[in-house]
């Protein structure tokens, strides 16, 4: 059994080797590379030697040192981590489509590796840490589903509108013009049955401006521009703010309304116009995480997605279309 999957985690890793061209277009150092796969499985960059950092990976996610040069096992390695191909998709889609089918939630901010284990741990209680990481992440897959994960087009019009919520606290008083901002969604973006995107997801933001405190009591303000959605493949979608951002945050505000003190503390940040991002004032001292922004995807984009098998299709949370008014008849 282990050397038949451990087989398997090799073909696949050939095959991600063979579109690694993609990444190796960039140009990017080596140092960097090993960095950024590294921060991709464990959090941070390891310390060392570059040729036993590299070997240190492997040996995790295989059980063995793999062939070729320096830049083409680097290259390979984040390939396989976070592209994948048509016919095998990549670590961290098959990651995601795991935790979603445990928990109907992502856990998108968290390492790869610590995912793994925490996956492990739900479904048996303790970590698999004597086998290879791609090895352990297969034998979850095998033990959620009856089917392997693939991956398939699919289509997400322009305008389509998303929820999301702040990762943490952001404070005036400590932001900064540039600083990223983790925002993340809080339903399933899905296209029929083909989900793209699942609840916990990661939306990027950039604060766009900080004033500070300032006399006669003027409130600090802090500008935000909600940036990206990271869905399951390897795409970026682009979001905006629109015409059905500032409907769904209306709508949002009027429901929140209406629930009165059941939602007491709970806020939503409104955008200050149409393409003008998100304004967020200094009087509320900090904004908690939690609070809830929308934003709507910025063009027609396609995307892999996961298909998702007809008996799980009842675990899909997608945010429901909020009907248009209806226009009164005609009076006659």
């Amino acid at each position: 059994m282990k050397k038949t999957v451990l087989g398997l985690v090799l073909a696949i890793f050939a095959v991600c080797a063979a579109g690694a061209g993609a990444f190796a277009e960039e140009q990017q150092s080596t140092v960097f590379l090993m960095g950024r796969v590294e921060r991709l499985l464990y959090g941070s960059e390891r310390t060392g030697g570059l040729i036993d950092r590299l070997n240190g990976v492997e040996k995790e996610m295989f059980g063995r040192e793999l062939p070729g040069s320096i830049a083409e096992r680097q290259n390979a390695l984040l390939n396989f981590i976070e592209k994948g191909a048509p016919e095998q998709p990549s670590v961290l889609f098959k990651l995601a489509v795991a935790e979603w089918a445990v928990g109907q939630k992502v856990d998108s901010l968290s390492p790869a590796v610590g995912r793994v284990e925490a996956l492990e741990v739900d479904l048996e209680g303790t970590p698999q840490v004597d086998r290879p990481v791609s090895m352990r992440l297969e034998r979850i897959l095998g033990l959620l589903l009856s089917d392997p994960v693939t991956m398939q087009d699919a289509e997400i019009p322009a305008g389509t509108v998303v929820k999301g919520a702040l990762s943490r606290t952001l404070s005036p008083k400590t932001a900064k013009k540039g600083d990223l901002v983790d925002i993340t969604l809080q339903n399933d973006l899905a296209v029929g049955a083909n989900l793209v995107a699942p609840r916990g997801s990661r939306m990027q933001a950039t604060v766009t401006e900080v004033t500070k405190p300032r006399s006669f009591g003027r409130p600090a303000e802090v500008k935000i521009s909600v940036e990206k959605l990271f869905p399951l493949g390897p795409e970026e979608i682009f979001l905006t703010v629109g015409e059905n951002t500032k409907k769904a945050t209306e709508a949002e505000s009027a429901q929140m309304a209406a629930a009165g003190t059941s939602v007491v503390g709970a806020i939503l940040l409104g955008p200050i116009g149409l393409a003008g991002g998100f304004l967020v004032r200094g009087d509320l001292k900090e904004i908690p995480e939690g609070a809830v922004v929308f934003a709507e995807t910025a063009d027609t984009f396609r995307v892999s997605s996961y298909p998702v098998p007809l008996g799980l299709q009842g675990m899909l949370k997608k945010e429901e279309p909020r009907p248009e008014e209806k226009k009164a008849p005609d009076s006659k």
